[in-house]
């Protein structure tokens, strides 16, 4: 958790940056994230992780859970194989969505449409952390259930408490 100005990817400038990319190269971090989102893979046949963030996400709960995985592209390549994503995908496969961290939602909404149309059935999301600016009301109006390992007003009251490290 960083504080300054910051530039999201939604567009926002927001008074605090959560590196949640730095914290999943640590091993036991990302370890621990994907055995937290793991209890959430029961009824899906596939873990879906959109480039570049939850990419390693994405691969962990895969290990964890012994199911393969989707990587979803942000947007579809021009050049090799011109597809939306790379992993296998049966027609009707439940994808489980993972991400770092959700704010207005934008991101996954078009992978998740965009998988939807490939044939997968998407219907839940799981984040490291939500930052409760809207991300799961617009994720709701297509049908998705969001959830998060925490919230972005938890990280501010263990900031507050100066146990974060």
């Amino acid at each position: 958790l960083r504080f300054g100005e910051f530039t999201l990817a939604s567009g926002k400038t927001s008074p605090y940056y959560i590196d949640i990319k730095k914290a999943v190269t640590r091993p036991e971090i990302l370890r621990a994230i994907g055995r937290g989102i793991a209890k959430y893979a029961h009824r899906a046949d596939r873990i879906a992780g959109v480039e570049l963030g939850a990419v390693p996400i994405a691969a962990v709960v895969a290990l964890e859970t012994g199911k393969p995985y989707v990587m979803v592209r942000k947007e579809r390549k021009d050049h090799g194989t011109s597809k939306d994503y790379e992993g296998d995908l049966v027609a009707g496969d439940r994808l489980l969505f993972v991400e770092d961290v959700v704010t207005t939602g934008g991101t996954l909404m078009k992978a998740v449409e965009r998988m939807r149309a490939a044939g997968a059935d998407v219907s839940e999301v799981v984040a490291v952390v939500d930052r409760e600016e809207g991300g799961k009301e617009a994720l709701a109006a297509i049908g998705v259930t969001l959830r998060a390992l925490v919230t972005a007003a938890e990280l501010m009251q263990v900031a507050k408490s100066g146990t974060l490290s």
